[in-house]
């Protein structure tokens, strides 16, 4: 009940007017079958007696009822139709607010789940379900409303025919309810366990369909190993499923033929009844639909009973996801960050682990970022760069140890202002398939999108130059996603995410790799240009280039998550340690 109720708050949020409307057409398609039941016996009776006792006129008795039977069959009609538009926008209505859910919390959760494959599998099972379960189940409810209502008034009649014949109808179909929620049972927990074979079959749908992956597959002749896979992936899952569909099939036909031994029987003693005289035809036509309709009521309100618990089973893998908490989080009152920073960023005997992890990405790491230094960080792959760079943008919390800006802990800023005054471009930085002008005003969502900053910026990282060549210019949607996108190169794309993060008036830039797709020239010129465009704000920098880190005030070398030497480029060089060595190493490249 409480996940029913839980639904039903969903459907009422995402659209009531839809919801109210859905209720009023409940109650009177609920009382029209029951209506249209008696009106038939009055027309049936009406001709037998004009047949038994012709009147002077023989169609005076019969106009009336006949007329208002075809008003009710109209008003049926009518029903049926409003009831499908109501359904549909209701359906849509709800869709779109349920998506809006599972967006807000995605955006919402913390990164680290991103790392781990069971909240994949969780937002893969609320993403199946979590769009049409809530719908589903308060189609359901009025479902269940609506055969009840016209249930009660059938089974009423029945009862008036002989009480033993409706217990009868109502016992014949409780096995059917009950081999339906075994099913649903059976079939819940098969699709848990299918879980990651559907990803699965998800991905290499992608892989094979996208344009990520289109170049590879094609040079490599990846195509026909992966769609082997896929289809032998696909008939596992077909094949578990049709064997749970066939137990059902055939469970669901013996019931049925209970049910239809039942309905003759009853209909055989309807019959016997008539000839002895003890019911007129049109009784006996009645008694007939209402035993038929009546099965069908009592069929249909059971199956609209299973399927509101199959609803539920499933609704709860929606709610599994809604209940994912948030770590990473503001305390209750924070304190506003300082404009502009004084004494800086801290790390103080930082150690961190991912939570899936078994070893320290970070080691007792200690490091101040000062206002208006510029830090480079060099390391080999592994040792904890960019991992220092999500704890600097808080997008986790240490291990160990702290990180405090201004000598406060970060945590107790509120997580909205820390991020916004850090700036960040990402070694796998975001492509937009939006326009040139969006890519890089995603920076800083609060400035003037048409103001004159984003060409500013553009022209710091040199993505003018591109975009200049761009059909529309700043207008130009950039990728081929859509009509008229027009597609960058990996090079050009890397700019206009420099631009985007120069964009952010931000107290701190990150740069991971910022230049590893560029030529030398734009290299070069974009690091000439660079002191400059900081404006005096922070930076770190994370390069694998020694002419790229040469430039910092202060290059910090790490080693197995550990802060191993720290100094200028010359003082580094000069001691002989990691940093010279690895130095050396790619000096000699270039040799």
């Amino acid at each position: 009940m409480t996940l029913i109720r839980r639904a039903l708050g969903v459907v009422w949020a995402g659209g009531r007017s839809w919801t109210i409307a859905s209720m009023a057409l409940l109650v009177i398609q609920g009382a029209l079958p029951v209506a249209s039941l008696y009106l038939l016996k009055v027309v049936i009776d009406a001709v037998a007696s004009s047949m038994a006792a012709p009147p002077p006129r023989p169609w005076d008795p019969i106009v009336a009822p006949v007329i208002a039977l075809l008003g009710l069959y109209a008003l049926t009609a009518l029903c049926r139709s409003v009831g499908a538009w109501v359904s549909e926008g209701q359906s849509l209505a709800v869709t779109d607010h349920v998506q809006r859910m599972l967006q807000e919390k995605s955006v919402a959760v913390d990164l680290a789940y991103y790392e781990t494959p069971r909240y994949y599998d969780t937002l893969h099972r609320a993403q199946q379900e979590g769009s049409y379960r809530p719908t589903m189940i308060a189609h359901g409810l009025v479902a269940l409303l609506q055969n009840a209502i016209s249930l009660v008034g059938t089974i009423g009649l029945i009862v008036a025919f002989d009480a033993r014949v409706a217990a009868m109808i109502v016992v014949m179909a409780l096995p059917g309810l009950f081999i339906r929620l075994g099913f649903s049972n059976r079939l819940y927990k098969l699709r848990r366990t299918q879980t990651p074979t559907y990803r699965m079959v998800e991905y290499l749908h992608w892989v094979l369909t996208s344009d990520d992956h289109a170049r590879e597959v094609r040079v490599f002749e990846l195509g026909r190993e992966l769609i082997q896979r896929f289809g032998e992936l696909r008939a596992r899952l077909r094949g578990e499923r049709l064997s749970l569909a066939v137990r059902l099939a055939l469970s669901d036909f013996a019931t049925q033929l209970l049910a239809i031994g039942a309905l003759f029987a009853a209909f055989g003693y309807a019959i016997h009844l008539t000839l002895a005289g003890a019911l007129t035809i049109g009784a006996m036509v009645m008694y007939y639909q209402a035993l038929q309709r009546g099965q069908g009521f009592v069929s249909d309100t059971l199956r609209a009973a299973a399927e509101l618990y199959e609803g539920n089973l499933y609704l709860a893998n929606f709610y599994e996801f809604l209940g994912l908490e948030a770590r990473v989080v503001d305390v209750p009152d924070p304190k506003p960050v300082p404009s502009p920073w004084k004494q800086g960023i801290e790390l103080r005997k930082v150690s961190f682990r991912y939570p899936e992890g078994d070893r320290l990405v970070l080691d007792d790491v200690s490091l101040r970022i000062a206002p208006g230094e510029v830090i480079a960080l060099v390391g080999e792959n592994g040792s904890g760069k960019t991992t220092l760079t999500k704890l600097l943008c808080r997008l986790y919390d240490p291990s160990a140890g702290e990180v405090t800006l201004d000598g406060a802990p970060l945590g107790t800023y509120g997580l909205e202002a820390v991020r916004r005054s850090i700036s960040v471009v990402f070694q796998d930085y975001a492509q937009y398939e939006l326009t040139a002008r969006e890519n890089i005003w995603f920076g800083d969502l609060r400035a003037d999108k048409d103001g004159e900053r984003v060409g500013e910026a553009a022209r710091l990282s040199g993505a003018d130059e591109v975009i200049a060549q761009l059909p529309r210019g700043y207008d130009t949607t950039l990728g081929k996603w859509f009509e008229g996108g027009h597609e960058l190169s990996v090079g050009q794309w890397q700019k206009v995410a420099v631009a985007r993060a120069l964009f952010r008036e931000a107290q701190l830039v990150v740069l991971d790799e910022p230049t590893a797709s560029m030529d030398a020239r734009a290299e070069a010129a974009f690091f000439e240009g660079f002191r400059p465009a900081l404006g005096g704000r922070a930076a770190v920098l994370i390069s694998h280039r020694f002419s790229t880190v040469r430039m910092a005030d202060r290059i910090v070398v790490l080693e197995e998550g550990k802060v191993v030497e720290q100094g200028t480029h010359d003082d580094l060089v000069a001691r002989g340690g990691t940093y010279a060595k690895l130095y050396a190493l790619q000096a000699r490249s270039y040799q």
